[in-house]
């Protein structure tokens, strides 16, 4: 069991050393520890192998040791032909530039399968042109498939171009204490960061750090109290909250972009750990329920007539926006109506003129709008034709009377104000018996929006972002005049200085004014005389006794 010995048991000493054992003595109990790997430090693959410091510009040698270009440059100045790390010779001309692919956090990845590449991650580099992959990606797509493209230039190369930069199965070759200019006592070329030269083996000790403070360079919440915007002198420093609550846009939606689940169950997309809300865009957000409640109004030529129609916007705003815009498009310039039952309604918008055409302003059906008490439950009622449910599209139908039994089945989108004669004339027509088809062509010549309610709701809306914007600048520059406050809520008020000719602050100003011309000039002992102070009177006490009660 013992090294060496037949003792069925292992000492400490044993242990703890490899040449002599005892309990007091041993290569370890001398402080000088012969285990192999014992020094091992690992230099990170995206670290220069002659700065120990994260490159810029990365450049690497034929056998994959990286460089950046400019540290490597100021190496070759003080010791030309000669490789830092082996000792080998270098020149300028071996050096092979490196194209790093980052994705949205800064990360470097993989261009192919977006896999982030970690100091555990087989990484390779093509010679001809640069590129960077996972050793495992160019296994895969080029080596075992036989396909000897670059898989993002798609220039071809042979298994000699492919380099090996980082191997987790040969971590020798990124250890520190194996370069040639630590051994020799050269030492890193130290890079300047603000002013202040870095060591190296401080950035090594501390990579975890850096790692965590970049990341969360982009989402913390440096801000100031607000009472140190009205004392310029104090310096107030805010820690970066690990948490921060941002401010919900005005077009958020009620979902989230979905990005945190798909990189959950999918490994070629890069990570996402927040739920962040989908944006909506300004037509999205106008057409909800409720949202815009101005009324539109257009009117509808006839060859019979014109129809002035009122829009109802705030209950279905889709089919209104629908409308709206095929209207200003022209869609229903020269289309008739195709379809007219006396005591019912009257249906038109298929340009084809047979009830089965007509598409919408998206270029496909879009959903029903009930949300309201919008009912028919008169005459002139304006509502969407459909095939079904969520099946609207162009066509449209007036009713001549109630018809309740269309109730939550048809889209109400406006009624009839104006035009109501125009409106008999229309049931009046002839038809024929078998499709209530009118005989003689009841067409639409062209429609006229009046008022289009979104153009006002967007015109409203930018005014109101506009005075937002302005009060920010305002308050940014520290407020108005007249709203500046102490830290007591007492109201400063602005100071006068200079005032123009013969006036002054105050009310006395108008005094002067007004005695301007009849008070002779004053000299100066008599300002003098003025400004002295005269003597207070002190009261005379009054007798003894309670005095007099009248003023009571």
């Amino acid at each position: 069991m013992g090294k060496g010995t037949d003792k069925l048991y292992i000492t400490h000493s044993e242990w703890a050393s490899d040449g002599a054992y005892s309990a007091s003595a041993g290569s370890a109990a001398n402080g000088k520890s012969k285990v192999s790997g014992s020094s091992f430090k690992r230099l990170p693959f995206n670290f220069c192998a002659v700065s120990l410091q994260p490159f810029r510009h990365p450049v690497c040698t034929a056998n994959g040791t990286i460089f950046d270009l400019q540290r490597i440059l100021q190496w070759l100045e003080k010791h030309p032909n000669k490789n830092p790390v082996d000792g080998s010779s270098l020149v300028v001309e071996d050096l092979i530039p490196l194209k790093f692919h980052e994705n949205e956090g800064g990360e470097y990845i993989d261009p192919v399968t977006f896999k982030v590449f970690t100091d555990n991650t087989h990484i390779v580099a093509l010679r001809n042109t640069g590129n960077v992959f996972a050793g495992d990606t160019v296994e895969r797509l080029n080596v075992k498939a036989k396909i000897w493209r670059d898989l993002v230039d798609d220039m071809e190369f042979g298994r000699k171009d492919i380099i090996t930069l980082q191997d987790p199965q040969n971590v020798g070759s990124r250890d520190l204490s194996s370069f040639q200019y630590l051994k020799d006592g050269v030492g890193a070329i130290k890079v300047k960061a603000d002013g202040e030269n870095i060591v190296p083996e401080k950035v090594l000790k501390t990579k975890e750090a850096l790692e965590k403070a970049r990341r969360g360079t982009a989402d913390a919440d440096n801000s100031v109290p607000i009472g140190a915007m009205s004392k310029p002198s104090a310096t107030v420093m805010s820690k970066p909250s690990a948490h921060t609550s941002k401010a919900v846009p005005y077009n958020a939606a009620q979902h989230t972009t979905g990005k945190a689940a798909a990189s959950f169950t999918s490994t070629g997309l890069t990570p996402h750990t927040s739920g962040e809300r989908a944006l909506l865009t300004d037509e999205e957000y106008m057409l909800r329920p409720r949202r815009v409640k101005n009324k539109g109004y257009a009117r509808v030529v006839t060859n019979l007539g014109p129809l002035t129609l009122e829009l109802q916007t705030e209950y279905a705003p889709r089919a209104v926006w629908n409308f709206v815009q095929l209207a200003k498009k022209g869609y229903y310039s020269g289309v008739a109506f195709h379809r007219n039952i006396r005591n019912f309604m009257i249906q038109g918008g298929d340009p084809t003129g047979t009830g089965k055409g007509g598409e919408s302003i998206w270029g496909k059906t879009f959903k029903d709008e009930f949300d309201g008490p919008l009912v028919h439950d008169a005459r002139g009622v304006v509502s969407m034709a459909n095939k079904g449910k969520n099946t609207n599209s162009s066509q449209f139908f007036i009713t001549y009377r109630k018809a309740a039994h269309l109730d939550r089945k048809h889209t109400i989108f406006g009624r009839v104000v104006d035009g109501l004669d125009v409106l008999t004339r229309m049931e009046n027509a002839e038809t024929d018996k078998g499709t209530d088809r009118p005989r003689e062509d009841i067409t639409i010549e062209e429609v006229i929006v009046f008022v289009d309610p979104f153009e006002e709701f967007l015109e409203e809306k930018g005014r109101k972002e506009e005075k937002e914007r302005e009060k920010e600048e305002i308050e940014r520059k520290g407020g108005r005049e007249d709203e500046r406050v102490t830290w007591t809520g007492k109201r400063i008020r602005p100071v006068t200085t200079g005032e123009s000719e013969g006036q002054t602050g105050g009310v006395g100003k108008y005094l002067k004014i007004a005695n301007a011309g009849d008070e002779p000039a004053t000299t100066p002992s008599q300002e003098l005389e003025w400004a002295e102070e005269q003597p207070v009177k002190k009261k005379a006490k009054s007798g003894g006794g309670f005095g007099n009660f009248d003023a009571w």
